[in-house]
């Protein structure tokens, strides 16, 4: 195990490649990773009608390997994994005792006895913990390998197209991979890649596992291949616009310790039928605390946008509080702007009338189903 408490500033193995195409950086997990290379705008738009290019080497990938790998990731997270197919992989939860989110992550099952769960960089310490005092009972072991693991993302309507003329990339059925399913494929003769169609943009795309020192290399041969094609490299401000037009939950934003899954519509995630106790199972089936708050989405007239941590107000009196913004931006997609919020529930309906504290000026919104935007599907 590794033990990342102490964490100093770190470097992408992509660092050099972001420093020549003009990025700005910004602290994350610490971490320096790119926030932009042109404009968010442009970033955001290249991603939902062409292709964006992203580096997150700043994840954390932990192994679990041994014969009851399966059984020991179902004690220690709220989903079923020992359902999933090998080269399948699901969304998860990582739950405290009490039913809050430690983290969200998507695990993949690489082979019978092994599955590689992916988690947020800011949370790689305590996942890593978590998982290795969950499994200790099972005939299995942990491996934190963040250090040993480079992700590259490819994000966007023209991902396949692009993916499959890069020069040196062989990857065995890339074509018909489904969503949610990863396969294992090489760049050039000795690198091994694992693949897989997943995402957090709303489009479809690929993210790529690879060495370290070999991401620099496929990084360039995947831009060099699709410049013609409208691909740019596009940072962490893009993403999170991204994401948001998608609905996906950040953690620290709309998912916490203070969080249970079904206020932040991730009950399904959450599976009460498989057999055996799992950690914060009791507490789930005791159900988030009488009058919490749920997750809706916001969409607002105009040009002000609310912002995380702005107030929504009843539209009854102006005056009631109501809730709070988790998420907030003016839609480069959709051209008006849209918020995740946590509000009572009376409050959560489809519909219903709101308004935000934007600056002191209270603005109206309506309370509307997620996800803001959905990609067409062929």
């Amino acid at each position: 195990m590794t033990d990342t408490e102490d964490m100093t500033e770190r470097l992408s193995p992509l660092n050099r490649a972001h420093v020549d195409a003009g990025a700005s950086f910004t602290d994350f997990a610490g971490w320096q990773m790119p926030v932009r290379y042109s404009s968010d705008l442009a970033e955001h738009a290249a991603v939902r009608t062409a292709a964006g290019l992203f580096d997150l080497s700043h994840m954390a990938e932990i192994l679990i390997l041994g014969p009851e790998a399966a059984d020991a990731l179902d004690y220690a997270l709220a989903g079923k994994i020992s359902a999933v197919a090998i080269g399948q992989a699901k969304y998860s939860l990582l739950l405290s005792r009490e039913g809050g989110i430690i983290d969200d992550l998507v695990v993949y099952r690489t082979g019978e006895d092994r599955f590689l769960v992916v988690a947020n960089a800011s949370n790689r310490a305590v996942v890593a913990r978590e998982l290795l005092e969950r499994c200790s009972p099972f005939e299995c072991e942990v491996f934190d390998e963040s250090d040993d693991i480079a992700l590259i993302a490819i994000q966007g309507p023209k991902s396949y197209e692009i993916l499959s003329q890069v020069p040196g990339v062989d990857v065995p059925g890339l074509k018909d991979l489904k969503y949610y399913w990863s396969t294992a494929g090489r760049f050039g003769r000795e690198h091994e890649l694992l693949v897989a169609r997943t995402g957090y943009t709303g489009e479809d795309g690929f993210e790529l596992y690879v060495a370290p020192d070999v991401a620099p290399a496929l990084w360039e041969a995947i831009m060099d291949t699709g410049k013609g094609s409208g691909l740019v490299p596009a940072g962490l401000a893009s993403r999170d616009t991204l994401r948001l037009e998608a609905g996906m939950p950040l953690y620290g934003h709309e998912l916490g310790l203070d969080t249970y899954a079904s206020q932040a519509g991730l009950g399904r995630v959450v599976n009460l039928k498989k057999e055996g106790d799992f950690v914060g199972r009791a507490a789930v089936e005791e159900g988030a605390p009488p009058g919490s708050r749920m997750l809706v989405g916001l969409a607002t007239e105009g040009k002000r946008a609310g912002r995380a941590g702005y107030a929504v107000f009843s539209a009854e009196d102006g005056s009631t509080e109501i809730g709070v913004i988790t998420s907030g931006a003016l839609s480069p997609t959709l051209g008006y702007p849209i918020a995740m919020a946590y509000v009572d529930a009376a409050h959560a309906g489809e519909g219903h009338s709101v308004f935000i504290d934007v600056r002191g000026t209270r603005v109206p919104a309506s309370v509307v189903s997620l996800p803001f935007y959905k990609r067409e599907t062929n």
